[in-house]
């Protein structure tokens, strides 16, 4: 929903939403026009497909005509990003089921792992929660301080798209850690956009 005021002492003529979108989203309708008197109020309500959770963002204009304006002004409205997390959610599969998935899917986006956290549980835990995943390793494989951590990762989208992450860590001598995050999926878009979201929220 996208409310407008009119809070010039003309009545605007002609006036309507466009939307353009990208990646997988489809506007479903046609927006009609209006005329928005001075101090009046008016919501437009636009409905929009999402297919996937490959990143999408929906970008808007508000047009309208003055009186005595011989051309069309335009607002131009700040972008809407669609976040990948709200489409996907922790799930769990079998070790073989995950296994085969992994050698199935051919998009795979291989993330250095930057961060200030110096222990190796501690960026498990926190990758875990930042990406909206379960942790499929169990807990005793991931006991003891032996200063590396290998674990795998899964979620499910809305969709139905299987999302895979393997998160391979290692505390370096200096106390640093070093190591790679892999995220493997069917689609291109799940892939690169998990990768951004671990890219921004893995520093910790």
């Amino acid at each position: 929903d996208v409310t407008l005021l009119n809070r010039t002492n003309e009545t605007l003529q002609n006036l309507t939403l466009e939307l353009a979108t990208m990646g997988d989203l489809k506007l479903v309708e046609r927006l009609q026009q209006y005329t928005l008197a001075a101090g009046a109020s008016k919501v437009i309500r636009a409905n929009i497909k999402v297919s996937s959770t490959e990143t999408g963002v929906i970008f808007g204009n508000i047009v309208y005509e003055g009186a005595g304006y011989a051309e069309r002004n335009v607002v131009v409205l700040n972008d809407i990003h669609i976040d990948i997390m709200d489409y996907i959610s922790p799930a769990t599969c079998a070790d073989v089921q995950f296994r085969n998935m992994w050698a199935e899917f051919e998009w795979e986006n291989k993330v250095a792992i930057n961060t200030t956290i110096t222990d190796v549980n501690r960026f498990l835990e926190h990758i875990v929660s930042s990406t909206n995943m379960k942790c499929l390793t169990p807990p005793r494989a991931l006991e003891g301080e032996c200063g590396y951590v290998a674990a795998n990762l899964y979620a499910r989208s809305v969709f139905g798209e299987d999302a895979l992450v393997n998160v391979s860590v290692e505390a370096t001598a200096d106390g640093k850690l070093q190591g790679y995050i892999r995220i493997r999926s069917k689609t291109q878009g799940i892939a690169l956009s998990l990768g951004d979201k671990v890219t921004l929220k893995q520093k910790g």
